[in-house]
């Protein structure tokens, strides 16, 4: 179709490989590999040639509150102008809030009216196409955050007022909101919609998946014929979407609201048609706020239920780690023991033998843009120091799983908040149309660059396996840490190699303390140099019995620290 007549229905949608088009396969990285830069759209970047402001402490970006809740003006465009800025700060992976033409109140692309177009205010198709294509020349994947669970408010209950889920009751429909919307136009029929009212409460089934998202209309999403064709519908939408610019992969949101056997059909499929490009490495993770008993029904292998359909499909590769999320903060600011830490991975290690090879390898972050059911919104920074930040991005970078920084982290935005706007600020002036927050001398900024830069250099970081380490004031008694304001310690392994990550919680304390290594890795007097946080080494330790190896450190407040066994990491 030409630009004079846009797609409008499924029907019209060519899957065949775009002429011309050579599509990027990504072979030479796993998707546990990358460095994910998670950014709203409307807040990164827009048209306008701007300059860093230049400060070295941590702000709460740009807006007031009254600009926050609306458009703010970021574009593709200013994306594609400043991927310099996110592959200088060490990121492999961009991952694109939702960018389909959205209802005219909403600014954050959850609230689709047509999968077919890009919103106007973010720019175009052949925009997205040449940030695509720019990204993938400097090496960075593209995801596309997407929403299968539900639409926009496209359409009205009974004189338009709020209706509210009760008991699985089935409300009327009364009437499209506009004679165009939604497209496809296959989705303009009333029955692919439960029509069960607002959701009240999030966390009880059948509710959480029948109900709408506050003013948002959900799709049925059952084994209903209605729900297979909202499916077919959806997922040729979306592989159109490959098919045009070439995207690595989808972030797929509301996952826990979705049955898994629609998600594990829609990711199979979508799979099957990124191999037809020729695209080995479709990164498929969700948002699943919840349990983490309940990842194991999204990824790995799932057989259908329909009895003459025997085949096998392969849901989700991972989700947004929430658990880690929730944990992790409270321990890098001091408030919390490092228990709930501890009990965070050996959990993961028990629920991964159900998830296949990369089952430990979840989506990990300190930031995020939707913090559900948190009357205050707020950022990491809002309560924490520079060292704090830089702290928590290297615990992800060191750790088990896929890092993703949210946009402004490396800057230190601290905002804060009761609506989600307050943690969704700019990072380009909106009254000052000279001024942009992209500050690459930023001290936070270096910092995390430095150690994404040992991160990719490092099998270790990326492929080993993890320990959290027992530690000991004296060289004798060694015990897990259980106190706030503490030094926390863990080990990366890869066959030969061992890394030894440590922080100092404490903002006031020195922290000096022997720490476990692998006994047999490490004999009597071999050393660990410091390759993060400090120069020097430090000489492998044994107790009187000989059957316990350590090292000694001595962390600063705040000061994190990487450690390697193998002189050239050096």
């Amino acid at each position: 179709m030409s630009p004079d007549h846009p797609i409008t229905s499924i029907r019209e949608i060519d899957l065949s490989p775009k002429p011309g088009k050579t599509y990027w396969k990504n072979g030479i990285r796993e998707w546990r590999e990358e460095f994910i830069y998670f950014l709203l759209v409307d807040r990164f970047h827009d048209d306008l040639e701007r300059n860093p402001l230049l400060v070295s402490n941590h702000s709460s970006g740009f807006g007031n509150p009254d600009q926050l809740r609306t458009t703010c003006g970021g574009t593709l465009k200013g994306i594609e102008k400043h991927l310099d800025y996110i592959k200088d700060l060490g990121c492999t992976a961009l991952w694109l809030s939702p960018v389909f033409e959205n209802n005219p109140a909403s600014y954050h692309g959850y609230a689709i009216q047509n999968y077919l177009k890009i919103d106007p205010r973010f720019g175009t198709k052949d925009d997205l196409e040449s940030l695509v294509d720019a990204a993938h020349k400097l090496e960075i994947c593209v995801f596309l955050d997407i929403v299968l669970h539900h639409s926009g408010d496209n359409w009205a209950y009974p004189a338009d007022q709020p209706y509210y889920y009760y008991q699985g009751a089935t409300f009327p429909f009364e009437a499209w909101r506009n004679e165009d919307t939604p497209v496809p136009t296959e989705l303009r029929n009333s029955e692919l919609y439960w029509k069960k009212g607002r959701i009240r409460n999030f966390d009880t089934f059948p509710e959480t998946r029948e109900g709408d998202f506050h003013a948002l209309k959900t799709f049925k999403n059952d084994a209903s014929p209605e729900a297979l064709l909202v499916q077919q519908i959806l997922t040729k939408v979306h592989c159109y979407w490959m098919r045009e610019t070439d995207i690595d992969g989808f972030r797929i949101d509301a996952v826990k609201h979705m049955g898994e056997e629609t998600v594990s059909q829609f990711c199979s499929h979508v799979r099957e048609y990124a191999y037809k490009l020729g695209k080995r490495n479709f990164f498929l993770f969700g948002e699943l706020v919840g349990p983490e008993e309940m990842y194991n029904k999204y990824i790995g292998p799932k057989t259908s239920v329909v009895v003459e359909d025997k085949a096998i499909y392969f849901g989700l590769n991972s989700v947004l780690d929430f658990p880690l999320y929730h944990i992790l903060s409270d321990v890098i600011h001091g408030k919390a023991t490092p228990e709930k830490l501890v009990k965070r991975y050996e959990s993961l290690r028990k629920n991964a033998m159900n998830r296949g090879e990369f089952g430990e390898f979840l989506v990990t972050f300190i930031d995020n843009h939707d913090q559900v059911g948190q009357n205050l919104k707020q950022r990491f920074g809002s309560e924490a120091t520079e060292e704090q930040i830089i702290a928590g991005i290297g615990f992800l970078l060191c750790a088990l799983g896929t890092p993703c920084i949210y946009y402004g982290t490396e800057q230190g935005f601290n905002g804060s908040g009761n609506e989600d706007s307050g943690i969704r600020e700019a990072m380009f002036s909106l009254d000052d149309p000279t001024r942009n927050a992209l500050n690459k001398s930023c001290h936070i900024y270096l910092e995390i660059s430095k150690l994404a830069s040992v991160r990719k250099s490092s099998a270790v970081l990326k492929f080993g396996r993890m320990y959290m380490r027992k530690l000991s004031e004296d060289g004798k008694n060694f015990h897990l840490p259980t106190f706030p304001n503490c030094l926390l310690a863990f080990s990366r392994v890869l066959y030969d190699e061992e890394f030894v990550i440590a922080y100092n919680s404490s903002l006031t304390e020195s922290d000096e303390e022997y720490i476990l290594v692998d006994r047999l890795l490490n004999p009597a007097g071999s050393i660990f140099r410091f390759i993060y946080g400090q120069s020097g080494q430090v000489n492998v330790l044994l107790n009187e019995k000989g059957d316990l190896h350590f090292i000694k450190l001595k962390l600063a407040p705040a000061q994190f620290v990487i450690l390697s066994n193998n002189m050239s990491d050096v």
